[in-house]
């Protein structure tokens, strides 16, 4: 799979809010904000996990012609298994 510039873009700004929560911590910040930034943190990457398996099953699911080993169904389950793993 490809991984395009979008998902990558979106990575580059979750490791830029884990520096910036770095850096509250050494200027010992109020454990309010540096939770609520680690929650933002979290949440940008658990949607995108959300991307990945999505565009994944997406060309799983276009591609199915090529490889007959693998149904619409358990590539669905499977992708359902990734987003429920991520949790």
């Amino acid at each position: 799979m490809e991984y395009n510039d979008q998902v990558k873009n979106r990575l580059k700004r979750i490791e830029g809010q884990i520096k910036g929560i770095l850096r509250m911590m050494d200027e010992n910040k109020n454990c309010k904000d540096v939770i609520t930034q680690l929650s933002a943190s979290r949440s940008a990457i658990d949607r995108t996990i959300g991307v990945i398996v999505s565009s994944n099953l997406i060309e799983c699911i276009q591609n199915i012609d090529n490889d007959k080993s693998s149904t619409q169904e358990e590539i669905v389950k499977e992708a359902v298994e990734l987003l429920v793993k991520s949790r």
